[in-house]
């Protein structure tokens, strides 16, 4: 299928890795001109070279943390009136919520639901002024179904959903759509550093660990990025125009509800 967005530009963030690497090239393999962002320069930069390699589009690696004002600012002076644009960004430390600070709350809001808002605030007039544009927020299946450990995360996160749900419907007519994928446990490096923890926690091996891990799956096994790439991918496509102010769960079934 030819997802109508080659020639189009898009902002991925956290694309040096995982599932922000595997929709940088997902999209790019659709002929769409890159800005990625990420924090760590040199993996970046790696990154930014083997998408070039594969599939020749244009790419500008910009090495800031979205987080923070300055960083915004950078990777917009780099892209400032994207086609597309990716918000994902790694989720806060678990922990109790007892032990949780003020500043740990701020940090995570920052994160996982400020960053966010503002790149989109900064990019939507344009997009609706196209009259084409697509946001994907990359969150969590966790937003669906909470555990007390991740609260940081479930919090910052469900923040954004609620703002996405309201924002989607007032400018779905311009033919800008807002979304949110909602991953479960993907087989990225993130996970396997969970799992880790997991085991040094409970005092048992690692593969014990993930096998249980995926023992509770309905699929049985983890989900690979490039199939969350390139569901992203599609989101983003001249196709997906009335989808809209959704949340897509990709979790091989691990979520039991209906809705």
């Amino acid at each position: 299928m030819d997802l109508g967005i080659s020639g189009r530009s898009a902002i991925v963030c956290g694309a040096s890795a995982g599932l922000g690497r595997a929709t940088a090239f997902a999209l790019a393999r659709e002929g769409v001109r890159l800005v990625v962002a990420a924090r760590g320069e040199e993996r970046l930069a790696n990154t930014a070279d083997e998408i070039r390699i594969e599939t020749g589009v244009e790419v500008t690696a910009v090495a800031t943390d979205v987080t923070t004002e300055e960083g915004r600012e950078a990777l917009l002076a780099a892209c400032p009136a994207p086609d597309i644009l990716i918000n994902n960004a790694g989720g806060p430390p678990p922990g109790d919520f007892r032990s949780w600070s003020r500043e740990d709350w701020i940090k995570a809001i920052d994160s996982n639901m400020l960053s966010a808002i503002f790149l989109i605030r900064a990019t939507l007039d344009g997009m609706i002024d196209r009259k084409f544009g697509r946001v994907i927020n990359i969150t969590s299946h966790m937003v669906k179904q909470p555990i007390a450990f991740l609260g940081l995360s479930n919090g910052a996160r469900s923040g954004l959903t609620g703002f996405i749900g309201g924002l989607s419907r007032d400018v779905a007519e311009h033919n800008v759509t807002l979304n949110n994928v909602l991953p479960g446990q993907f087989d990225t490096d993130r996970l396997r550093s969970t799992h880790g923890r997991l085991a040094q926690a409970s005092g048992r091996d690692l593969e014990s660990v993930r096998a249980t891990a995926r023992s509770r799956i309905p699929a049985r096994r983890f989900g690979e990025p490039e199939e969350f790439g390139e569901v992203c991918a599609f989101l983003c496509s001249a196709r997906a125009g009335y989808i809209t102010g959704q949340n897509i769960l990709l979790d091989g079934g691990e979520f039991p509800g209906l809705l």
